[in-house]
């Protein structure tokens, strides 16, 4: 899945409200009357949300290395 299939209220949220949105889904999934075309709605938000979250991570962790060799270099 491609970051321009992510729509644009999900490429808004911060990483916790993404997680908080995630969670939500999940506990969905968990009940016991689950509507089978819903829940494929929610599992294919499930999955950009994710996909989301996995490219602010990873933002997040570039940020963080670049930030550990500034400081290394100026050591």
């Amino acid at each position: 899945m491609k970051s321009k299939n992510i729509l644009a209220d999900i490429k808004s949220k911060s990483i916790k409200e993404t997680k908080e949105e995630i969670n939500k889904i999940l506990e969905k999934f968990e009940k016991d009357n689950v509507n089978f075309e819903e829940a494929t709605k929610d599992y294919e938000r499930l999955m950009k949300l994710n996909k989301h979250i996995d490219e602010l991570f990873k933002k997040k962790s570039k940020l963080i290395k670049s930030l550990g060799k500034n400081d290394y270099k100026k050591s």
